[in-house]
């Protein structure tokens, strides 16, 4: 009995001793160090608004007292470059657009269709319901469609995008090489202006 004891004593010494030669080295272990994070963005902004850069089909955006189902997506890219424009729908006839981009910081723009005009694009300044808008940037970019957007799979985009006063736009797009430019209207939204619903926790 004496023996079985002291066997117990001499193990609980033993343990008691790795234990704290274990604890001892972990903290002579080295940390290892943080990514790199843009001490400007706004997580808790995202945790409560959610994330427009993580916007997809089927989730809900909610703006101007409005929800609207995000029924597709277009993903484009030129170059290194990407962003993202949103089908939105209310499901009782309004529709929009919603382009989203990080450059770097998110910018957000809902767009309206505008029918019967013969604007062109390609002039330095042009004029739209009495509102001035200058060039501001013009390319060619190729594009992958997600869910409901009305287009093909994939396919690329000429786009011509003139800016105006207090976040204004005017945009216009043609799909594919020999397609008429279709003009749209737009106005830039400040984040606290758009609350998102995701749908899934999926990124």
């Amino acid at each position: 009995m004496e023996a079985v004891i002291i066997l117990l004593l001499i193990a609980a010494v033993v343990f008691g001793g790795w234990w704290l030669w274990r604890r001892n080295s972990r903290k002579n272990e080295p940390v290892p160090p943080r990514p790199p994070a843009d001490p400007f963005a706004d997580a808790d902004t995202d945790v409560l608004r959610g994330d427009p850069l993580r916007l997809k089909a089927a989730d809900l955006v909610e703006l101007y007292g409005k929800t609207l189902a995000v029924r597709g997506t277009l993903r484009l890219s030129e170059g290194d470059y990407q962003w993202a424009e949103h089908f939105l729908d209310t499901g009782t006839g309004v529709r929009r657009w919603l382009s989203v981009e990080a450059d770097p910081d998110v910018e957000m723009v809902l767009w309206e269709e505008v029918t019967d005009t013969d604007l062109q694009p390609g002039a330095r300044e042009l004029s739209h319901e009495g509102v001035s808008f200058k060039s501001d940037e013009k390319g060619k970019a190729r594009y992958v469609s997600e869910a409901t957007t009305g287009l093909a799979p994939a396919g690329t985009l000429r786009y011509h995008d003139y800016a105006g006063p207090e976040g204004q736009k005017l945009s216009f797009e043609a799909f594919g090489d020999d397609a008429k430019w279709e003009v749209a209207k737009g106005l830039t939204l400040d984040r606290n202006q758009v609350t998102i619903y995701h749908q899934s926790d999926e990124a």
